[in-house]
């Protein structure tokens, strides 16, 4: 037997003998040292397969799909967002609604022809939309000329509902966008109408021109007219075509009359600042009386012309107009205005017939028309004149100082209207004035000017100065015969006809 420490004999069949590693025994075990572990051994298996998951090729690419539209839709909003942030910064926006008065005034102002030479501008303002308003008027006849006459149209075309650019002058262009609205006035059932003007904000300061440019434009339009506001259903709205202004001198009132009017008229106007100094509210009121037919309304008229003033007129016995109504529109007159009040005595009662059940219909009550004119409602900077042909009927509040403020009975036609009237129809050809003479010699014969001094048995009658005008405009250029139908300036009262019974056919009733 071998000693323990001798080498062993190399095995046979091996090519190199064995190392002293592998001829070592294994090392005891110790229940205290961790086990061993060897690379080879698999990793146990998780709650989320994550790898399994990233290496499936149906997941992966969902999730690639997932991204790219992730990434589009947040590209897309900040594309969105970045537009919008830059439109803020680089556009101004102006919007015009149809109530507003400039809005026809820049639609007026678009319709003007423009210089848009120049490759970009010819592509840019080419307009394809375009709506047309048409205005009519009646011409002179021409000697000879068969028929009633010539009638003038005028066409104006302007941009149409959608999207317009047009040049206002070079490197500036304006963006326009007519839009009607779904929705639709509760009043009138007309819808609303929206005007938006877009430009650059380096251009801001051309709506200054713009809208100045219109207003002169439409001021150009009503030169030498004046235009006549009636109230519908809420607001105020144009009646018909501007009309041509009276000459103040075409209206012929007693002595001294007109003149005084004028005077007081055009102080008020002068003395805005000193009513605002002494807190005492700005407005004025007139009232004038007297007979029909002897030159109220005409006057008005006139005077607007003058002062080159608009009438706004109140029908108050409308059907539908209350005192709610008629506040709201005293408080938004339109500017440079005259309100018109006529026949105030007969508005104040409601001529509709009763229904059985004794409703009579919405009207303006007296206390309503009161404050309308001077009360809490009442507005400022207001010029008004007030009508009537019997004063008498009138509430002894209503024609106080603060809500009428001068009164004046226009009454009828005296000597010195008659003299004047015939001066304005015949003075061509009555130079020595030997026919006014002669045609106020008869009217006195007649006694049209409340009698005859010399010959009291002459009736005391009285002619308005309507009535002389007919006469006048009957007999143009011929005053023989104005003079020799004088007599039928004379009043006449009409009798009720009795009725006649003898041929006629009776019939069941």
């Amino acid at each position: 037997m071998p000693a323990p420490n001798s080498q062993m004999p190399p095995a046979a069949g091996l090519p190199f003998p064995p190392s002293p590693q592998s001829a070592q025994s294994p090392p005891p075990y110790s229940p205290s040292a961790p086990p061993s572990t060897s690379p080879s051994t698999a990793a146990a298996p998780s709650f989320l397969p994550l790898d399994q998951l990233f290496t499936n090729p149906v997941f992966a690419g969902g999730l690639g799909l997932a991204s790219l539209g992730a990434a589009a839709a947040f590209g897309r909003r900040a594309l969105i967002q970045g537009t919008a942030l830059l439109r803020r910064q680089l556009l101004v926006n102006i919007e015009i609604s149809k109530r507003d008065p400039s809005y026809s005034w820049v639609l007026a102002w678009l319709a003007q022809p423009r210089d848009n030479s120049g490759f970009i501008a010819q592509r840019l303002t080419r307009l394809r939309s375009l709506s047309v308003t048409t205005t009519t008027k009646s011409l002179s006849k021409v000697a000879g000329e068969e028929g009633n006459g010539r009638t003038h149209a005028d066409f104006r075309v302007q941009p149409g509902f959608g999207h317009h650019i047009v040049r206002h002058k070079p490197g500036v262009y304006i963006a326009v966008n007519r839009e009607k609205a779904s929705t639709a006035t509760t009043a009138t059932g007309e819808p609303h109408e929206t005007l938006t003007l877009t430009l650059l904000w380096m251009h801001r300061h051309v709506l200054a021109e713009v809208f100045t440019q219109a207003h002169e434009l439409a001021q150009s339009f009503q030169q030498g007219k004046t235009v006549v506001y009636t109230a519908r259903n809420m607001q105020w709205t144009v009646l018909g075509k501007p009309r041509l202004k009276r000459p103040l001198g075409s209206v012929i009132l007693d002595e001294g009359v007109k003149e005084s009017l004028v005077a007081d008229v055009k102080e008020f106007m002068a003395a805005q600042e000193w009513y605002t100094e002494r807190g005492v509210p700005y407005r004025r009121g007139y009232l004038l009386y007297g007979p029909p037919g002897t030159g109220k309304t005409s006057f008005i008229q006139a005077l607007a012309g003058e002062l080159d003033y608009s009438v706004a007129m109140i029908n108050l016995s409308e059907m539908g107009m209350t005192d709610d109504l008629l506040a709201q529109l005293l408080t938004q007159l339109p500017e440079k205005s005259i309100l018109l009040l006529e026949d105030v005595d007969a508005a104040l009662v409601n001529r509709r017939q009763r229904d059985p059940d004794g409703y009579s219909g919405r009207s303006v009550t007296a206390s309503g028309l009161l404050n309308a004119l001077d009360g809490l409602a009442a507005g400022e900077d207001r010029i008004a004149f007030l009508t009537t042909n019997h004063i008498d009927k009138l509430d002894p509040a209503l024609i106080r100082p603060g809500r009428v403020d001068m009164m004046v009975r226009i009454g009828e036609a005296s000597r010195y209207q008659a003299g004047q009237m015939w001066d304005r129809y015949y003075g061509d050809v009555d130079a020595d004035h030997k026919g006014r003479e002669r045609f106020l010699e008869r009217l006195d014969g007649l006694g049209l000017f409340g009698g005859d001094q010399k010959d009291p048995a002459v009736p005391k009658r009285h002619t308005s100065t309507a009535a002389i005008q007919g006469l006048f405009q009957f007999h143009k250029g011929d005053m023989e015969g104005a003079i020799k139908m004088a007599e039928h300036l004379i009043p006449r009262t009409y009798e009720p006809e009795p009725p006649t019974v003898e041929g006629s056919i009776k019939s069941p009733a």
